[in-house]
């Protein structure tokens, strides 16, 4: 077997498993997870709608660069969305299976192993950016988010001699588990730093659409290059999927766009990888990336539980006010966020997921994810707003007991 597959990292949610084993919570109260970012608002009936009618043309072998009208529904949106003045269809958009299985994929691909490999990931991070390095053949570079920089990395604090030996930056904004949107000015100067230093600049933008100001989209990577006036996109891929947007995970189907020879050569890797997405789900995802309707009706959902959300927990923790994606990245009480875990579990029947788990030892030593926790809210508005409610008695709970003589 591969030996760097002993270098992998348990994944989050073994580690909770281990943490909460042996507990046992009040059977009295249903068991509510904010753990896992899995969108529970109904799918969008359009693009079932489109599955089913196609499913005969499960009988066909799909193309690798996928069917030239997803392509062209890919990008028109994106142009839309970002503000581009074009995207070329044929040459810059690559359809794909969701941003996790593209995301590890693109790594394989693209890391040269005969020079420094190095990727540069925000730490916390989603672990797939690190698993995939690791597998290349690579080691990670982690950029620290913490709460002085507003939870984004702090480009200025990486010296030059360390950029030259980075051969990719995830970006990941809106960020997972922290929810900052990283500004245009930054990707800008990222941007830079990639023609200085010759790396690919890979943003990760899967919760781009799950904002709480309606006049104010996150940006993205394409549209920081169009500032600059590359419509090349050059060094530059962005990495989009239906699965937050559209409330549909189970259709792994998303989207790369960006640079046009790094589009060439993922698509030759993924010729021989054998993933292409099978052509109902591609009928689906046209239907869906035509129709922003129920993206406006699915965020306007997300709002209605943070505003409820943060009304409850506000005055018992501290927590960024959320920008975008679907977390809230609150401190703990006590700064033990797998205590806190612990308790919540065994005494409120909440599982959440302790921000340890998400992030690595980083400048100095500690880890910028400690003392904290991710809590999805993905889940209805009642079950949402109950599992808050729960948080916080339990920390009302454990003040008075600290308290009283």
């Amino acid at each position: 077997m591969n030996p760097d597959l002993d270098a992998l990292q348990p994944y989050p949610f073994e580690r909770l498993a281990a943490l909460k084993a042996g507990l046992t919570p009040p059977e009295s109260l249903a068991h509510i997870p904010l753990t896992i970012g899995e969108p529970r608002h109904a799918p969008f009936d359009g693009a079932l709608q489109a599955l089913a009618d196609q499913r005969h043309e499960m009988a066909f072998y799909p193309a690798t660069g996928g069917l030239a009208e997803l392509r062209d529904a890919i990008a028109d949106w994106t142009v839309r969305r970002f503000g581009l003045q074009a995207l070329d269809a044929d040459h810059q958009v690559l359809p794909v299976n969701g941003t996790r299985e593209a995301i590890f994929a693109f790594v394989q691909a693209a890391l040269d192993r005969t020079r420094p490999a190095r990727v540069a990931v925000p730490n916390p991070f989603y672990q797939i950016y690190e698993g995939a390095t690791l597998l290349a053949g690579g080691t990670t570079l982690t950029l620290d988010c913490r709460a002085e920089h507003d939870f984004r990395p702090d480009l200025e604090a990486v010296s030059a001699e360390t950029w030259r030996e980075v051969q990719i930056v995830f970006v990941c904004s809106p960020g997972n588990p922290t929810g900052a949107v990283t500004p245009l000015e930054d990707l800008e100067r990222l941007i830079r730093l990639a023609d200085e230093h010759d790396f690919i600049v890979a943003a990760d933008e899967c919760y781009s659409e799950l904002y709480l100001d309606e006049s104010a989209p996150p940006p993205g990577l394409l549209e920081a290059c169009a500032r600059l006036g590359r419509q090349d996109y050059r060094r530059c891929l962005v990495f989009h999927s239906l699965s937050k947007r559209s409330n549909l995970p189970g259709l792994r189907s998303g989207f790369v766009a960006g640079d046009a020879d790094l589009i060439s050569a993922f698509r030759r890797y993924r010729t021989y990888h054998g993933c292409a997405m099978s052509l109902p789900l591609q009928r689906a995802s046209i239907v869906a990336w035509r129709d922003e309707a129920h993206v406006r009706a699915n965020r306007d959902a997300y709002r209605e539980k943070f505003a409820a959300v943060t009304d409850i927990l506000a005055p018992v923790m501290d927590f960024p006010t959320p920008e975008a994606s679907f977390y809230l990245w609150p401190a703990v009480p006590g700064g033990d966020d797998e205590a806190f875990t612990r308790a919540l579990y065994a005494e409120q029947h909440v599982s959440v997921l302790p921000g340890s788990y998400m992030g690595r030892p980083g400048t100095g030593g500690d880890n910028p994810g400690a003392g904290r926790i991710r809590l999805a809210l993905v889940d209805d508005l009642d079950a949402t707003t109950q599992a808050a409610m729960r948080m916080r008695h339990l920390i009302e709970q454990t003040v008075s007991r600290e308290t009283t003589p």
